[in-house]
């Protein structure tokens, strides 16, 4: 399937290891010209070197922290006339519901609302003008079905979850869209840090924390960067016109939901 996407322009945020780096892999398979970030310059610049040699795109890097003002500001200067925006952004520290103070929150909103609100502004405008954009916010699939340890994720991620519902339709009349991609356990350095909490809680191997978890999924195993990449770039596709709005779950079929 010719997705459209050839000589396009993306920028692809935390995108040197893990779902941002499937991403942005996926769009540089179908020529797209990346601007990727991280806050590592060593991992960013490998992994940006790997997608010029497999992919031959262009691909500039800015190592920074992209949930800071001076961050956002480098990125979208590199950017420049961007057709395509994935947000994306290390999820919070996992607890319960005593652990967290004001500031946690405020780190957490920051972090996983508000950059990518803040980036969605920056960058609506020039793809309304042009008549064409897509943005792509990876999220949890938490703002389905709440995870108890994840409060600060819950929280966050919601609301960017109820912002892209009002604001992908006042845009998608400008040929831009707006989805949510919400990612389950999948195998990424995140799921190691979250193994390895259950780890020290309940004094078992790793191998044994991953088979918990692997039984509470219905594929019995964890997704991959690759696959959650394809689903992204489909997202960003010209086949993907008519979906606005939606929160599209990658979780093996984790959360027990009919609608």
């Amino acid at each position: 399937m010719d997705m459209g996407l050839m000589g396009k322009r993306a920028l692809v945020c935390a995108s040197s290891k893990g779902l941002g780096l499937g991403c942005a892999r996926a769009l540089a398979f179908e020529g797209v010209d990346l601007v990727m970030n991280a806050r590592g310059q060593d991992a960013l610049d490998a992994a940006a070197d790997a997608i010029r040699a497999e992919f031959g795109v262009e691909v500039t890097t800015v190592a920074a922290d992209i949930t800071t003002e001076a961050g956002q500001k480098a990125v979208l200067e590199a950017g420049g006339d961007l057709d395509i925006l994935v947000t994306n952004a290390g999820g919070p520290p996992p607890g319960i519901w005593s652990d967290w103070n004001r500031d946690d929150f405020i780190a957490a909103l920051d972090a996983n609302m508000l950059t990518p609100i803040a980036l969605m502004k920056a960058v609506l405008p020039g793809m309304m003008a042009r008549g064409w954009g897509r943005v792509v916010n990876i999220t949890s699939q938490s703002v389905k079905a709440p995870i108890p340890a994840l409060g600060l994720s819950n929280t966050a991620r919601t609301g960017l979850t109820g912002y892209v519902a009002g604001t992908a339709r006042q845009v998608a009349g400008h040929g831009v869209t707006i989805n949510n991609l919400l990612p389950g356990i999948h195998a990424t350095d995140r799921a190691v840090q979250l193994d390895t909490g259950i780890t020290q809680a309940q004094g078992i191997t790793m191998q044994e924390a991953r088979e918990q978890r692997y039984a509470t999924i219905p594929a019995k195993r964890y997704g991959t960067a690759d696959e959650f990449g394809a689903a992204c770039a489909f997202l960003c596709s010209q086949h993907a016109g008519f979906i606005v709005g939606q929160n599209l779950l990658m979780d093996g079929g984790a959360v027990n939901a009919t609608l």
